[in-house]
């Protein structure tokens, strides 16, 4: 069997759309379609339907996408072994939070440049339930994410670092300037921009704020740490963050430490998919974002 076939029947898998495959895998719409077709005649089976919102698979084409990516990564695993004295060299596509793609890993991305130039890095900002369907489809190499230890049948997870997480609020909010530890039933009367759902630091916080007896909190939730920040700047509320995200603003005086109960470190974990082969590629990544993380 061609795995160029294979090869383009797991990527319409993962992409749903033959536009999407085709601009993937720099072909033309038609040469994918020929693909496809090529594969169900020689198997005798459909594996697509074909509906208006994109391709999808069909029973067969379930059975199917596990078995080709066993073949698709054995076939790179011999390749890799004959290239073995060579130079590290591929693309490593990395789901993680956007908070560290502006402040955790442009040094790591520096220090694999430096001892693998020939490695090309793409940073995928990314929730934790968008990573984890990323890893799962294939989309994703690695990812990173905050949440401490949780069990996923497919997935394997390590620590690779701790975060201090920090309550911070405008400079001229109220408890800027509380001079006291500021209650959890303090807290539950004000407003809060949180990150989305998902994010496992955010959703303990709401968790303690809502479990206040007769408490009634505005939460806001967003997917950019961005749009948290500039709310919280503007005198709007309040938020939690892991505290490399908001230095800079701390330093500036645009934001301020506001009193609150202690909070626990957020763990930053590395995730892959449990079946799938690692290109050394991969590997290096890795082991840069452990060497990085535990300098």
């Amino acid at each position: 069997m061609d795995t160029r076939l294979l090869t383009t029947f797991t990527t319409l898998a993962r992409t749903g759309g033959f536009t999407a495959a085709a601009a993937e895998l720099h072909l033309a719409q038609s040469t994918v379609t020929v693909h496809i077709r090529t594969l169900e005649r020689d198997l005798g089976v459909r594996l697509f339907d074909r509906l208006p919102t994109g391709a999808r698979l069909t029973e067969a084409g379930r059975r199917l996408l596990e078995g080709a990516e066993d073949v698709l990564d054995a076939v790179a695993r011999l390749r890799a072994g004959c290239a073995e004295d060579g130079a590290v060299s591929g693309r490593v596509v990395v789901g993680t939070p956007e908070s560290l793609c502006a402040t955790r890993l442009p040094a790591v991305i520096a220090g694999l440049r430096t001892s693998h130039p020939e490695v090309d890095v793409h940073l995928h900002a990314a929730g934790p339930a968008e990573c984890v369907e990323g890893l799962r489809s294939g989309r994703l190499d690695l990812a990173l994410m905050w949440e401490e230890e949780r069990e996923y049948p497919d997935l394997t997870t390590e620590p690779v670092a701790r975060e201090a997480l920090v309550l911070v609020c405008a400079p001229g909010h109220p408890l800027a300037a509380a001079d006291h530890e500021v209650t959890w039933e303090e807290l539950a009367a004000e407003s809060f921009f949180l990150l989305e759902e998902g994010c496992s630091y955010s959703d303990a916080f709401a968790r303690g704020l809502l479990a206040v007896p007769g408490a009634r909190p505005r939460l806001t939730r967003f997917g950019s740490v961005d749009a948290v920040r500039s709310c919280v700047a503007a005198g709007l509320g309040l938020t939690l963050l892991p505290r490399t995200t908001v230095a800079e603003q701390l330093v500036r005086g645009r934001l301020a430490e506001a009193g609150g109960p202690p909070f626990p470190d957020v763990s930053v974990r590395l995730a892959r998919h449990r079946r799938r082969w690692a290109a050394p590629a991969v590997r290096e990544f890795a082991r840069e974002l452990v060497r990085h993380w535990g300098a």
